[in-house]
């Protein structure tokens, strides 16, 4: 392995990392892709969600064999207390269509079956080997990277990273300094099996027709993060995720939290019966905009979970992780077509090209967001109970008129946040969200 050069190497084999090594070798060029796991998608064993035009840009009839679950027909989002949840539900018989918009699928399937479709274009894929370090010229360009197959090194033009949230090859190398914790988000999550039939009579769904919920409140004790359900065909996925430096503080274990979320009056009935078969851990970059690392250099360039790109707010990650990985690839292609150098200043078109896609574009409107949720907790604490409190005052029938209901809201807004307080996290947010 260490007398052969390539055109380029891949560090990774999600979504991110295929998506690069798949563009790369249907261009013809000679790419290696490294995967420390013993397979594709073998550390990854929770559900997640498949958002389709990022994959068809890359496979268009990917729906013909890819692994997929349930096509997402509603989503439901909750704001939730210890007791009740105020939700919003958005459902449509328009994604009904032929090429539905989402999926739920199976990571550990799915990612098997990206790498085939990535082998069949013609690259080279090496797993159970580890970067240990990039090789680096005289002049500091990265130029190959060193595993831990007795120390062997393997050459390329370029590198691109797609290591993951921790990005440890970038930090061993100098490139990024460690992750920040309260830029990371930790999500537990488990997979819980119920026969077909019993998971489309509760969700109210028929053949592959598929429900999200995604929730907020006092599930996470006062902690910036979220829960969620996802619905696959045979299996519900259910998890909670915190920002790592709230767990940090508090005395709160993940595991605990997501026992109490699956207790809760509003999930417990939607998982009775079901056996839980796996669960995981699993760190998520929620940074946003401003802790993005270097994503380029000398030979070198960094691509989705590695280089923070999730869309916190709207619970995106894999379309950001493959279309970044797409763009770096196809910023390398025209170079090496182009008989250019992978230099820094070459490489600085993968930022150019970006900087025209949906990715930065969503990251820089929301950039403002994980500031403002880390300054004001009362996101997830006070207002749900305010807003169960308001519906609970609202929906009992119990004699007293409504306009006296009216002023008891009022009156138990202005009570738990002063008037100040409320027009001032109003504003906040706003400028948050622009």
């Amino acid at each position: 392995m260490s007398e052969e050069r390539f055109d380029a190497i891949v560090v990774g084999a999600g979504p991110s990392g295929n998506a690069a090594t798949y563009t790369l070798a249907q261009a013809g060029l000679k790419v290696l892709q490294l995967e420390r796991g013993e397979y594709p998608g073998s550390k990854n064993v929770q559900g997640a969600i498949l958002y389709a035009n990022a994959l068809e840009e890359l496979i268009p009839d990917f729906r013909d064999d890819a692994p997929l679950e349930r096509h997402i027909v509603e989503q439901r989002l909750w704001t939730m207390d210890d007791s009740s949840h105020v939700g919003m539900h958005y459902r449509s018989e328009d994604f009904n269509e032929d090429k539905p918009n989402r999926y739920t699928i199976i990571r550990a399937q799915f990612d098997k079956w990206f790498s085939s479709k990535v082998k069949e274009a013609g690259a080279t894929v090496l797993c159970e080997t580890t970067v240990t370090e990039l090789v680096r010229d005289v002049r500091g360009k990265v130029i190959g990277v060193r595993t831990d197959r007795h120390g062997a090194t393997v050459m390329a033009d370029v590198v691109i990273l797609a290591e993951g949230v921790n990005g440890l090859v970038g930090q061993r190398s100098g490139l990024r300094d460690i992750v920040p914790p309260d830029t990371v988000a930790l999500a537990v999550k488990e997979m819980h099996f119920l026969p077909r039939e019993v998971i489309e009579s509760r969700f109210n769904i028929k053949g592959d027709e598929g429900v999200v919920i995604e929730a907020m409140g006092t599930i996470t004790a006062g902690m910036t993060g979220t829960g969620f359900l996802y619905t696959n065909e045979e299996s519900v996925s259910v998890g909670i995720g915190c920002i790592v430096s709230d767990f940090a503080e508090s005395e709160v274990t993940p595991y605990g939290l997501l026992e109490a979320f699956k207790n809760h009056p509003s999930i417990k009935p939607l998982l009775e019966g079901s056996e839980c078969k796996e669960y995981a851990a699993h760190l998520i970059p929620e940074g946003g905009y401003h802790a993005m690392p270097e994503l380029y250099g000398d030979g070198w360039l960094v691509v989705g979970d590695a280089g923070q790109f999730v869309n916190a707010v709207h619970r995106e990650g894999s379309n950001l992780a493959m279309t970044t990985g797409r763009i770096a690839a196809q910023t390398v292609v025209a170079l090496h077509r182009r008989r250019e150098p992978m230099t820094k200043a070459n490489l600085a078109d993968y930022r150019t090209r970006l900087d025209g896609t949906f990715v930065m574009k969503d990251l820089k409107k929301y950039r403002g967001i994980p500031g403002f949720l880390h300054r004001n907790r009362q996101v997830f604490d006070l207002y749900p109970k305010l807003f169960s409190g308001a519906m609970q005052t609202w929906f009992r029938v119990d004699g007293v008129d409504k306009r006296t209901k009216q002023k008891a809201i009022f009156n138990q807004f202005r009570g738990g946040r002063s008037m100040l307080g409320l027009v001032g996290d109003a504003v906040k947010l706003a400028r948050a969200w622009r």
